[in-house]
């Protein structure tokens, strides 16, 4: 029997969690046409039908579901033999992904995360997309909501709460909207200013990061987290807490790499700090008015 190649099982994936050719072929660098041709082969090499095929897209059949299984059953022994292998070049690698303020808080406090001692390496994803471990693009994520992939294990941290902030001392602010660009706005609390009307929005950026620089300086008022607006000495509260903004917190892990010394250790420590500011997440300690 011919021994089927490696790669076709990687390509097999690939459509297999992108639902298609399309996705699969922009993350393959292959034309869809040659990675339905290649489909097509494993097929015939396994002797299984592996997708019911429609105009909407590759689905799994029972017989690749099965192949899906097995498939990330190997991506997690080979995982654990990468860890080993980097451990004795020198260090292991743990990936976080976490949203523009929680990497805020953790870079701020990164001496808790990795200590002198620890012989293993951070990388650090910043983006307020939603933190993909089920394809090993992460190790350890924050995420909004309670993960429903069956291979993910979640620790509730708490909650955030979210409020509007202006400069202090500066009323006249009030009416005149700071917010990211409308096609950059994933997050529920940075589409928040488009839906205030007829209030103008005046300004906007690219990323959160610059919206407390742009209300310090006098430009308006933001939609910020609590924990980010109330540390800041410069900045109040309009009004009162955005209650419908209000949302659990989870730290997420894979569940065949969370035993890993590692990833556990850093995500133990990830979990005592997040904790140690439940209060400020959870908009219970309002800065000075």
């Amino acid at each position: 029997m011919k021994n089927t190649p490696w790669d076709s099982y990687q390509l097999f994936l690939q459509v297999a969690r992108r639902g298609g050719l399309t996705g699969a072929s922009v993350a393959s660098g292959l034309s869809p046409a040659t990675v339905g041709r290649r489909m097509l082969e494993l097929e015939q090499e396994t002797g299984r039908m592996l997708f019911a095929r429609s105009q909407t897209g590759y689905r799994l059949t029972a017989d690749g579901q099965t192949l899906l299984d097995h498939l990330q059953e190997m991506e997690a022994a080979a995982r654990k033999v990468d860890a080993w292998r980097q451990a004795g070049e020198g260090g292991a690698t743990v990936k976080i992904a976490a949203g523009t303020w929680v990497a805020w808080l953790l870079t701020g406090n990164f001496s808790a995360i990795r200590m002198p001692a620890d012989a293993f390496n951070i990388v650090l994803t910043i983006g307020e997309a939603r933190a993909n471990l089920a394809y090993r693009e992460s190790d350890i994520g924050i995420r909004a909501f309670e993960p429903d992939e069956a291979n993910l294990a979640a620790r509730l941290l708490g909650e955030v709460a979210y409020a509007v902030y202006v400069r202090r001392n500066a009323g006249e602010l009030e009416n005149r909207w700071i917010a990211v660009a409308e096609d950059e706005a994933i997050s529920a609390y940075l589409r928040w200013p488009y839906r205030q009307t007829p209030e103008p929005i005046v300004a906007t950026v690219n990323r959160p990061r610059s919206l407390p620089d742009l209300v310090r300086a006098g430009a308006g008022k933001a939609v910020l987290p609590c924990f980010v607006g109330d540390l800041d000495p410069e900045l109040q509260r309009l009004g009162g807490e955005l209650a419908e903004l209000r949302h659990r917190q989870w730290i997420v892990l894979n569940n065949e790499d969370r035993h890993r010394p590692e990833i556990r250790t850093v995500a133990d420590r990830m979990t005592k700090l997040l904790k140690s500011y439940a209060d400020l997440f959870a908009g219970k300690r309002a800065s000075r008015s």
